[in-house]
């Protein structure tokens, strides 16, 4: 088996069921694990194992799990922990560093394993052994992913706040380079990159340059320095195939599309590129012709859909519609159905909105995308009050799903610019054949107004008018506002709905069984479990799989607007973890740094290695800037002997001489350890390994 294949073979079996190696799991992020020490029967007893509170408040971060550490971002840069204590082993000073997560790398032959994230408009690699900058890849660890989307530009706005993905030696981005207006920007390509040099590899245009495919969806000339159209969410692959799947945002301006008349390939699309070359393999457009900010961004995700005898490769996308599609995953066509429906056409001059839109056949709507007055909210005096005001103070006009806005009065219509769904995505059981997605039910309402030339949304809210009290962010029809939904993958019917969240001041006044408003998703787990966040009501739950029963809920000190994840540790011990970091402007619940950890108290625990603590030891001596920690963990290596030969072998370019000076091992270990240095890329003649060996051994032996 060549090592190409090798590192494909790795990928596809998940780096083992005990870890959490990608944000979503696995590379086809079903964000499911077989672990099933948690279940049902014993999930009301998980208690908080471990807190750990980054430098900087305010993240999206998921974390992975790979190999006994955990790696995470926050605003201020990498972190990399203790899986079973929450310990710090380094930290990576960086700002700003990517919003939602990171992205693992095994390694090379002759190269450290890697994780990439972004660092503003860089693409950050950090060698894991040493918590620094790779060497080798790119400048100084970093690619500038500006370089080759600005065509002219002086310069724009250009940021990979999600994980990358990676196949093989291919690190695949997205980007977030702004959707508002103007409407020139960097434009929105997805790129690949070699994982071990940083260079370009191959580049997919989002919106299709003069004589590619697609190009014939825009006006001639609409395609110059045209912003959006953007992976700004995550990426999945199928490793099997070598299959990128990506989910595109709308082109630039979010709300006025006079400037771009016709369907703006490859925008609010799903496309599937080949993950080696960036050629299209088949796209489906969801949205034609946004003017709703109905961007895709939640991972697709893959799984296989067994019906009929056989089983159906399949990809999944939520949207912020509300809407559930899912495709053959490798001919792109609709496994439950899909058709065009006619929808409400724009009076704004200049504007050609599309005459229909593609709606599922199956599932029905996950989230609320109707509304009727029977539904103003009713459950309470004073916010009733408020918000029939609202109504008609602003001459509201009720419309369906893909209404326009108009020049006069204001159209109230759902979901908003929020979802429906949005990027937390999906989880995906596959034993029992259910697919798990929160929603919230929130609309939104205003009008268009001339801004020079062009026409821009308006409302006595701002720009983004959603339909709710903004200084309470409770929503103006009867509840829920937030539910969990399971879907059955055999059929495409709902299985089962339960209420997500709770709102306190109404629950005060009697109000109950609301939900509330949620960003991020859930994972499913082999004990019958949904866990999820996601809430502004500042808690973590898990739900029974099987009847979306509520079985536990705890309070965290901010809401976790992100997804969790599940991992076994060294221990003996299952894990479940997230990061409660608050919702900021878009939905509150509370502003923190804390990534906190759960586990059942009475399961025993396993010793962790030896190691591990002199690790720790020696970084948190590091951070005070001491000599040394005790008798055990010097930060310098020992005098004597071949001390400069091992600081010249062992400390320059691959990791630092901390990494030595923490192990404490035998001399057979020592042999093991600088034999695959050298065959890394360590440069010592036969003679310089066994001098440096028996110098290990004597001064840092067992």
């Amino acid at each position: 088996m060549t090592r190409y294949a090798a590192l494909l073979l790795l990928a596809s079996l998940g780096f083992g069921q005990t870890d959490w190696p990608v944000y979503g799991n696995d590379p086809g992020a079903m964000r499911y694990s077989r672990l099933r020490q948690i279940d049902a029967g014993n999930v009301g007893r998980l208690q908080p194992a471990w807190t750990f509170r980054t430098d900087k408040p305010g993240s999206e971060a998921i974390p992975v799990v790979v190999g006994g550490v955990m790696y995470v971002t926050a605003p201020d840069g990498v972190y990399a922990l203790v899986p079973e204590t929450g310990e710090l082993l380094w930290k990576y000073d960086a700002s700003p560093v990517a919003l939602r997560g990171l992205a693992y790398w095994p390694g090379a032959r002759s190269l450290h394993a890697r994780v990439f994230a972004g660092n503003g408009p860089y693409l950050l690699a950090l060698d894991v052994t040493t918590g620094k900058p790779a060497p080798g890849f790119g400048n100084e660890g970093r690619v500038n992913l500006k370089q080759g989307v600005l065509d002219g530009l002086k310069d724009g706005r250009y940021t990979l706040q999600s994980p990358p993905a990676v196949f093989g030696d291919v690190v695949i981005t997205g980007c977030s380079n702004g959707e508002g207006s103007p409407s020139a920007g960097a434009y929105g390509d997805i790129r690949g990159w070699d994982a071990k040099t940083g260079k370009l590899l191959w580049t997919f245009h989002t919106v299709p340059r003069p004589g590619e495919p697609g190009a014939e969806t825009w006006p001639a000339g609409a395609w110059k320095n045209r912003s959006g159209t953007n992976a700004w969410g995550f990426l999945t692959v199928d490793v099997k195939r070598g299959i990128v799947y990506a989910p595109l945002g709308s082109p630039t301006s979010d709300f006025y599309g006079a400037d771009r008349v016709g369907n703006d390939l490859y925008g609010n699309s799903l496309v599937a590129l080949d993950a080696r070359t960036g050629k299209l393999l088949w796209h489906q457009q969801l949205v034609h012709h946004d003017l709703w900010d109905y961007d895709l961004a939640a991972p697709p995700a893959l799984f296989e859909i067994h019906r009929g005898g056989r089983a159906i490769p399949a990809v999944a996308q939520i949207t912020k519609m509300g809407l559930l599609f899912v495709f053959d995953r490798v001919s792109g066509q609709p496994v439950y159905g899909v058709e065009e429906r006619r929808v409400p056409q724009s009076t704004v001059p200049g504007e050609a909105t599309s005459k229909t839109q593609p709606f599922p056949v199956k599932p029905p709507p996950l989230a609320k995308n109707t509304f009727r007055l029977e539904e103003m909210y009713d459950r309470s005096p004073e916010h009733a009050r408020f918000c029939r005001d609202l109504f008609e103070t602003n001459h509201m006009q009720i419309g369906p799903p893909y209404t326009p806005l108009p020049l006069e009065g204001n159209a109230l219509f759902f979901p908003s610019t929020l979802g429906g769904g949005n990027w937390g995505g999906v989880s995906v059981d596959p034993a029992r054949g259910l697919l798990f997605v929160n929603v919230m039910d929130i609309g939104q309402w205003g009008h268009m107004e001339p801004r020079g030339t062009e026409y821009a949304r308006r409302s006595a809210f701002g720009t983004y008018a959603r339909f709710w009290d903004p200084a309470t962010r409770i929503p103006c029809q009867n509840p829920p506002f937030g539910e969990l939904v399971a879907v059955d993958l055999a059929t495409g019917d709902i299985a089962w709905r339960a209420v997500l969240g709770r709102i306190e001041a109404l629950e005060k006044i009697g109000v109950t069984q609301t939900g509330t408003l949620n960003l991020g998703g859930s994972i499913a787990t082999g004990g019958g479990l949904v866990f999820i966040g996601a809430t502004n009501d500042s808690r973590f739950r898990a739900f029974d799989s099987r009847t979306g029963k509520l079985l536990w809920e705890t309070k965290l000190e901010a809401s976790g607007h992100t997804s969790p994840i599940t991992y076994l540790g060294r221990d003996g011990r299952q894990y479940v973890a997230l990061m409660a970091a608050g919702g900021g402007a878009f939905l509150g619940g509370g502003l923190s740094n804390t990534l906190v950890a759960f586990a059942l108290p009475d399961v025993p625990r396993k010793p962790l290695p030896a190691a591990v603590s002199r690790a720790v030891a020696v970084t948190a001596a590091a951070r005070r800037e001491l000599p040394k920690v005790g008798a055990f963990a010097p930060v310098t290596l020992p005098a004597g002997g071949e001390k400069a030969l091992v600081e010249k072998t062992c400390g320059t370019g691959c990791h630092s001489v901390e990494v030595v000076t923490s192990q404490r091992m035998s001399e057979k270990d020592w042999n093991a350890v600088v034999q695959s240095m050298v065959a890394r890329g360590a440069q010592a003649s036969d003679a310089e390994v066994k001098a440096i060996v028996g110098y290990l051994a004597k001064t840092l032996g067992r």
